[in-house]
């Protein structure tokens, strides 16, 4: 497997970003998350995007992670690194690709400087929430929630000391 830094607006990451997308309408039964990112967002060092491929060159897996504060207004707090586009192709699962990119997500944004790995997840997403909980991962407390699907039911925070 090869885990390569790309832009987010890399031709690869985009192919992953619509196939999580149309997960995410699958799962949630809607147009998928709408939260705006931005290239930029992903540039070192006020983030990283990673892209794996397998041994044929094919993207498979994708994570991503970027600087928040708390003058985001959305609930972070200030030295937050933020998990995005965790996403592993259905053929290729069950091969610990997560917790590999998780891991160098995690590795990134410490060397950054940042405090705290977030993520926000949903309900309809078990083998997410079982990914963090196993990585040190703690669910936060609705009062402590981020992002903007904050208030939404189905919203599943997570953080981790870095």
């Amino acid at each position: 497997m090869d885990i390569r830094i790309v832009r987010f607006d890399h031709p690869d990451a985009v192919k992953l970003n619509d196939e999580v997308q149309a997960e995410y309408a699958e799962r949630y039964g809607d147009e998928g998350d709408i939260t705006p990112l931005d290239p930029e967002m992903f540039v070192s060092p006020r983030g990283l995007y990673l892209v794996a491929y397998d041994e044929s060159g094919r993207p498979i897996a994708t994570g991503g992670w970027r600087s928040q504060d708390t003058a985001s207004e959305e609930g972070y707090a200030d030295g937050d690194a933020e998990i995005k586009r965790m996403f592993v192709v259905r053929e290729a699962r069950g091969r610990g690709l997560s917790r590999i990119i998780l891991a160098r997500l995690e590795e990134d944004a410490r060397a950054a400087g940042r405090k705290r790995m977030v993520l926000e997840t949903g309900t309809a997403q078990p083998e997410a929430m079982a990914l963090y909980r196993s990585a040190g991962y703690v669910l936060l407390p609705d009062a402590e929630k981020f992002g903007l699907y904050r208030a939404s039911d189905n919203s599943r925070c997570f953080a981790k000391p870095l």
